[in-house]
């Protein structure tokens, strides 16, 4: 079973200094439809003016996960951490008994484009945690291991069931994920073109997947994406 959420039918909020695309409910904007998939709570697709961004705010008990398209964002947080992140680079916070952080666009002339993606935890309260790793440099043409719940193969580990993929495919390549029995699949194009089981989708589309054994994605254009495995 696959359910296709368009690109268009997001939500979306221009604030001038953010231009944002919600995939789920978040904020000021509310579908009863798309509040979740899974543990999937928030996927938001960013872009921030330059120099702009987010001030000091609070978080907790979220596993919150930024991917970073193009550009550079500076993070700072309560825990003492200060990156500057750069395309390809993904970052996880454990929020657990809470933080805070402030995200800037570290860029005076240059937009910065990035997907916020928030996952509700497995237990409540755990100590905050912040990993950062760069797959800037990693293989086009193939799934790459992003996060998951035990660390595996030098993913980054998360406090939920939930693997998370990354690719990058040029036109004509092909690539797929086998599903176990009872797993969720939640695929959200970044860039580009893909054929996924059948089924035609764009920049900005995502589609969902339940009791199917497996998917098949095949680069229709270059194509850019993500890839969630979930319980």
């Amino acid at each position: 079973m696959m359910n296709i959420r368009k690109s268009g039918e997001r939500g979306h909020a221009n604030h001038g200094w953010l231009d944002s695309y919600h995939t789920f409910s978040f904020a000021d904007y509310y579908d009863p439809k798309h509040t979740n998939f899974r543990a999937l709570r928030v996927i938001n697709e960013d872009f921030i003016a330059p120099g702009m961004g987010f001030g000091t705010h609070p978080h907790s008990d979220m596993e919150i996960i930024t991917y970073i398209v193009k550009g550079a964002l500076q993070h700072r947080d309560s825990m003492g951490n200060s990156a500057v992140m750069r395309a390809g680079d993904i970052q996880r916070i454990s929020a657990g008994s809470g933080i805070m952080h402030s995200e800037f666009n570290a860029s005076k002339s240059e937009p910065v484009h990035l997907l916020q993606i928030w996952l509700v935890p497995d237990q409540k309260g755990v100590e905050p945690g912040y990993v950062e790793n760069s797959f800037a440099k990693a293989e086009r043409g193939t799934l790459h291991l992003a996060t998951s719940k035990t660390g595996r193969d030098g993913s980054i580990p998360i406090h939920q069931d939930a693997d998370l993929y990354f690719s990058k495919l040029d036109a004509g390549q092909k690539t797929g994920l086998a599903l176990r029995p009872g797993r969720h699949a939640w695929l959200q194009l970044i860039e580009g073109e893909l054929d996924a089981n059948g089924s035609r989708l764009k920049a900005g589309d995502a589609a969902g997947f339940s009791q199917t054994d497996a998917l098949k994605l095949s680069a229709v254009d270059s194509a850019h994406f993500l890839l969630f495995d979930l319980n």
